[in-house]
Formats: C-alpha cells, sequence, structure tokens
C-alpha cells in the first residue's frame, strides 16, 4: 500500500456495524473498509430471523424494552437499551432507504416473533435477513465515491501514539496482512472503528463463519482497552446436526411460527424446563437441549414443524428447506436434527453510546462491543439493531472529529527484518484444535470451578507457546487468528473465574445461584 495514501477513517469489518459506520461518514470523510475475506464473508449475511425493531400499533417501545431486560438477567444497561430501542424504527427506515428488501405482508411489511418477544416486531427478508441487509449495504458502499473496499485484508494490530512514544493520544492507524501477497501494509487514519464480529470460533461447534476469532476484542485488549462480560456466550439452541452441514443454523423463527421441540422418541420436552416452551428465551432453551442431550447421551434432538402446511413452511424459510433437503432431510414430512452451538459473544470492548472506547478515536460497534444492550443473555434478532442503531451513533461522533481538520498522525511501518518464515505450522493446527476443543469442554453451555480452572492452565500455557511462535515467523492469517483466539480465550475464561453465581449465559453448577446484586466483569488490560 502506497504510504502516502491515509484516510479520516478506517473500518475493520465489512458486515452491517462497519458499513452503516462507512455509509453514514462517507459524504464528509474519506473512509477505508476492511474485510477479512470477501466483503460478504462475516456473520451478518447468516443472520437467518430478522431484525427486532417496533413496528406495529399493537407493539410498544416499552415492550421491546421490557423484553430485552428480561431476556437480559438482569445486567442490561438501561440507558444503552432505551438508546437502542427508541431509535430502531429509524435504522429500519435507513436499511429501507440503502434498498434492504423486507417480506411484505400484502401492502405492509411481514413481522414475525421469535423467543423471547412479546409481540411480532422481527421485519425479516423471508429467511435470509442477513443476506438482504449485507447484499445492499456492499452495493451501497461499491458505488460511494469516498469508500474504498479492501479484500483479504487481515488487522494485525492498533498503531497507538502511546505504543510507539509518538506525540498525541489514541490510535493512529493499523498493521494489516495482505493475504493475496503476504505483505504488510500500515493503514493511516484520524479515527478507527473496530467492527470485526464476536468470538464464537473460540468454540469447537459454532454456527458462525470461520472468521469470527475476536480479532478486534483482542487488538483492543492489547491497545489498551477494557472489556466487559466476556464470559456471556450465547449458545444458539438450534444448528442443524449434520456431518456436512458446517455451521448451518436453523432461525429461531421456526420455533417462532410454531416448530416443536422433541426427543429422538418423539416427545415434546420444553414444558419440563419453562412455561414458555419453545418460546422461552435462548440460554433456557440452549441448556434444555443440552441436558436432555445428556441425560439420553443423544447426539443430537429433533426440531419439527413438519405439522404446518408445506406451502406454509416453504414461504417462510425457504433456504432452510432447500438447505435441508441437500442433507436429504425434507422439513415439511421430518423433524430436523438439531444441536446447540456457539452463536454470539454478548461481552466485549467497553464502549459508551457514541461508540467510543478508552483510546481516544478508537471506536467499536457490533457484536465486537459491550454497549450494555444485551446483558447476560441477548434477546433474539436485537444483534443487527445494535450494529445499525450503533454504527449510526458512531458515526455522529467521527464526524465530529474530521470537522476539526487535524492531520493524521505519523505511523511507522511495519518491521519484520527479526522473524523468519515458518517450516512447522503443524504447531498451529495442533494448538488450534486443542485450544477449540478444552474451551467446547470446559468453558461451554455449562460450567464448574473445576474445568474453569483447568481451562485457564491450558490457555495459559498455551498463549506462551503460541506467542513465541509469533514473535520468531512471519504472520500469516492462520497465525493471527489462532493469536487473536487464545487471548480472546483467556478473557473469557478469566471473566467466568471472577463470575460467583449462575445468570443468563453463564451456568454454573458450583454456584447454582443468582446473585442479590447484578455486576458487570470488567477487565483491565
Amino acid at each position: 500500500m502506497d504510504q502516502r495514501q491515509v484516510f479520516d477513517v478506517l473500518v475493520i469489518g465489512s458486515g452491517a456495524a462497519g458499513l452503516a459506520v462507512a455509509l453514514s461518514v462517507a459524504d464528509s470523510a474519506k473512509v477505508a473498509v476492511l474485510s477479512k475475506d470477501t466483503l460478504a464473508s462475516g456473520s451478518t449475511r447468516w443472520a437467518q430471523g430478522g431484525i427486532a425493531a417496533v413496528l406495529d400499533s399493537e407493539d410498544s417501545v416499552k415492550a421491546h424494552i421490557k423484553d430485552t431486560l428480561t431476556a437480559g438477567a438482569g445486567l442490561c444497561n438501561y440507558n444503552a437499551v432505551k438508546h437502542t430501542v427508541e431509535n430502531g424504527s429509524d435504522a429500519i427506515d435507513w436499511l429501507i432507504e440503502q434498498q434492504v428488501q423486507f417480506s411484505k405482508d400484502g401492502d405492509d411489511y411481514h413481522l414475525t416473533k421469535e423467543g423471547g418477544h412479546s409481540h411480532r416486531r422481527i421485519i425479516h427478508a423471508a429467511d435470509a435477513t442477513g443476506v438482504a441487509v449485507s447484499q445492499a449495504l456492499i452495493g451501497q458502499a461499491q458505488a460511494h465515491k469516498n469508500i474504498s473496499l479492501f479484500e483479504r485484508r487481515m488487522a494485525i494490530d492498533l498503531i497507538t501514539c502511546e505504543k510507539f512514544n509518538m506525540p498525541g493520544k489514541g490510535v493512529t492507524g493499523a498493521y494489516v496482512l495482505n493475504d493475496e501477497n503476504g505483505h504488510v501494509e500500515t493503514f493511516r487514519a484520524r479515527t478507527v472503528v473496530i467492527a470485526s464480529g464476536g468470538a464464537s470460533k473460540s468454540y469447537l461447534y459454532t454456527s458462525n463463519p470461520d472468521g469470527t476469532s475476536g480479532d478486534g476484542i483482542a487488538m483492543a485488549w492489547r491497545a489498551g482497552c477494557r472489556v466487559a462480560n466476556m464470559e456471556f456466550n450465547q449458545f444458539h439452541p438450534t444448528c442443524l446436526y449434520h456431518p456436512q452441514a458446517k455451521s448451518f443454523l436453523i432461525t429461531e423463527a421456526v420455533r417462532g411460527e410454531g416448530g416443536y421441540l422433541l426427543l429422538p422418541n418423539g416427545e415434546r420436552f420444553m414444558h419440563k424446563f419453562d412455561d414458555r416452551l419453545e418460546l422461552a428465551p435462548r440460554d433456557i432453551v440452549a441448556r434444555a437441549i443440552d441436558h436432555e442431550m445428556k441425560r439420553l447421551g443423544a447426539d443430537c434432538l429433533y426440531l419439527d414443524i413438519s405439522h404446518k402446511p408445506k406451502a406454509f413452511i416453504i414461504e417462510h424459510f425457504p433456504t432452510i428447506y432447500e438447505r435441508c433437503l441437500e442433507f436429504g432431510i425434507d422439513m415439511t414430512k421430518q423433524p430436523i436434527p438439531v444441536v446447540p452451538a456457539a452463536h454470539y459473544t454478548c461481552g466485549g470492548i467497553v464502549t459508551d453510546e457514541c461508540g467510543r472506547t478508552d483510546v481516544p478515536n478508537l471506536f467499536a460497534v457490533g457484536e465486537s462491543a459491550h454497549t450494555g444492550l444485551h446483558g447476560a443473555n441477548r434477546l433474539a434478532s436485537n444483534s443487527l439493531l445494535e450494529c445499525i442503531v450503533y454504527g449510526q451513533s458512531a458515526a455522529k461522533y467521527i464526524l465530529e472529529i474530521i470537522k476539526e481538520k487535524q492531520d493524521v498522525l505519523f505511523a511507522p511501518d511495519w518491521d519484520e527484518s527479526q522473524v523468519t518464515d515458518s517450516d512447522e505450522d503443524v504447531v498451529i493446527s495442533h494448538n488450534w484444535d486443542e485450544l477449540r476443543r478444552f474451551m467446547w469442554d470446559y468453558v461451554g453451555i455449562v460450567r464448574t470451578d473445576k474445568r474453569l480452572l483447568r481451562a485457564e492452565h491450558r490457555v495459559q500455557l498455551l498463549r506462551k507457546e503460541i506467542l513465541e511462535f509469533y514473535g520468531n515467523h512471519k504472520v500469516t492469517s492462520d497465525l493471527l487468528e489462532l493469536r487473536n483466539l487464545v487471548e480472546v480465550s483467556e478473557l473469557i475464561i478469566r471473566c467466568a473465574i471472577l463470575r460467583k453465581e449462575s445468570r443468563g449465559l453463564h451456568y454454573s453448577l458450583s454456584h447454582p445461584d443468582l446473585l442479590p446484586v447484578a455486576y458487570d466483569t470488567v477487565l483491565t488490560p
């Protein structure tokens, strides 16, 4: 990259959150958007269900706030919830302006209902909402003259004045691996936005695409940002169980439209766990499935909507119907085999309502951020809403910085003079497998103090080994992801050890009770 090429805003991540920021500032700023793979490779396009917002006269902001607070198990930041919900309808209007084609019911937009919601408020594009949002926003970004899009660019680390003893304060850019040629480029910028998604790839089984390795969270932590509530990993209750069906989610809306969860013998079981049955919040449903699988020694359980008319199923869930057919499963005639899988990182980089972090001129939005919206458990379909609302909030503050017309601070080039090419990449693959397996076994849906301490011991040994490898060899995308995964895994474990209760997504057999006062688990570098 030409060192003379600088930007007002550097956005790390090309999903809904990052593109919401980019498109909201681009009329007044020069913007670079980095994507670790292709522009559409992130988690956004995998969001099937939809976006929660108050769009119906029978619904209310008050009800949406209440549902979010209830799902969050007493740990939501009320101001963050209020800010998100109150700006929900405007966020949807903005998406419609960006040409997102939501499903209609006559002249009105069709709204569905999902677990934890008291009203139908999920606007969607059939069962492929994320694809519709991703395609529309990418199309708008590609057409904007002030937005430069860079594919196969993986951010390595943030550049800060403090790290290099430079005058000034805060972030001045980032080192970025060009995965096409193996060179490390220096991106200079007046503001940097982390929108790189969550850390579910820390786990062996996940509904997420391959890139969700906690890169932004790890980079922000290394740069001096606090992180919070990393112990709250949401496990989606229903991932398709099939050896070839890698990371395929069965949307919550299948249960919202009347689907039943069944044991292998065909019996329903959710009545034993919650009065809301299949529409209980995700943490309850995931634990119930996990409990029944372990009790029975079953490899999977089943989700059945075959009692609904075939035309209804195909109309509402065309993507799932076609994908299941590829694996010999006709969901109009038979139940779908499902298992829980790591799905969403509720914690992350501590931010305020403008997306500001502890490091000046560094912002975080979307799943990589901890805004306080989700508390101890994210309410279904609030995630894409958060991306847009907080993306636009961050954009307003970034524009204020841009107006100051200050020069971009100096950022030194990457130095790899002391490293060599690796001839032992087996170390990377072995550590990758070991890390994700013990995270699943010891830091999964149900935890104990003993399991967590074992995980802490293992992660510290692995971290030392990986950092030594990183210090001696030229960077590759696999090595960078592993470095970030071991970092965020340790943060998850440390947060989990500090929480001496069971709340929301953190369920500990060693501390099964709820403490009377809710508190955030905040870690400081």
